[in-house]
C-alpha cells in the first residue's frame, strides 16, 4: 500500500516539477529530466538522510529513478500544454503533495521518530523536492508563497501518523491523503492563502 502510493507520488511530481520548470526558463532535455527527477525524489532523499536510510531509496531502488524519469520525459514531450493540462498540472501537484505527506510520515515512524518529528518529515517529504527544484530555477519556493501548501501537508500526515497501530492504517494514510488533497483543491479553486506578514512601507 505504501509502496504503491510512494510510486504514484513519484509520477505525479516528476509530471508536474518538470512542466513547471520548463513554464519558467527555458530548459533542454536534460534540464526538464533534472528538475522533473530532483522534484520526484528530492523530498524523500532528505528525509532518508535525516531517518538514517542511507543510501536513499532513490538510490537502492532503481524504479523510483525510472519512473521519476518516464514521468519528465511525458512532460518534455508534450512540452507546451494547453490551459486545460496545465489545471491537470496542478491536480497532480496536489496528488503528489498528498501522498508523500503521507508516505513521508509514515515511513519516518516506522523508523522509530516520534509523533511531531514524523509529521514534520511527512510535509518535507512532499515539500522538499519542490523546494530544491524552485531554488534551482531561481524561484522563491512554493511553499513560501503559495497558501494553503505545507498546511494541507501537515494535516495529512497527522491523520496518517495518529492512526498508526490503531487497526485502520491503511485506511488512515488514505484518509490523510483526501484530507490533504481536498484542502489543497479547496485553497486553489477559491484562491486561499494562510496568513501573510504585513508589508510596511519605509518610514512606519
Amino acid at each position: 500500500m505504501v509502496l504503491a502510493l510512494d510510486v504514484l507520488g513519484t509520477f505525479a511530481f516528476a509530471v508536474n516539477g518538470a512542466f513547471t520548470a520548463s513554464r519558467k526558463v527555458r530548459l533542454d532535455i536534460v534540464g526538464i529530466l533534472a528538475l522533473g527527477i530532483i522534484t520526484a525524489v528530492g523530498g524523500g532523499m532528505i528525509r532518508d538522510v535525516v531517518i538514517g536510510d542511507v543510501p536513499p531509496a532513490a538510490f537502492t531502488r532503481w524504479y523510483y529513478l525510472a519512473v521519476a524519469a518516464v514521468g519528465a520525459l511525458v512532460a518534455f514531450f508534450i512540452s507546451r500544454p494547453p490551459r486545460l493540462l496545465y489545471r491537470s498540472m496542478l491536480v497532480l501537484d496536489a496528488v503528489g503533495l498528498s501522498l508523500f505527506c503521507v508516505v513521508g510520515a509514515l515511513k519516518a515512524v516506522e523508523f522509530g521518530l516520534s509523533p511531531a518529528p514524523a509529521i514534520a518529515l511527512g510535509a518535507v517529504t512532499a515539500v522538499g523536492g519542490g523546494t530544491i527544484r524552485d531554488v534551482l530555477i531561481g524561484e522563491i519556493p512554493s511553499v513560501l508563497t503559495s497558501g494553503l501548501y505545507a498546511i494541507p501537508a501537515l494535516l495529512g500526515a497527522s491523520v496518517a501518523v495518529a492512526t498508526v497501530g490503531t487497526g485502520v492504517g491503511a485506511a488512515g494514510a488514505v484518509a490523510g491523503a483526501v484530507l490533504c488533497f481536498g484542502i489543497r483543491m479547496v485553497g486553489l479553486r477559491y484562491r486561499l492563502n494562510a496568513p501573510a506578514a504585513r508589508h510596511h512601507r519605509d518610514g512606519d
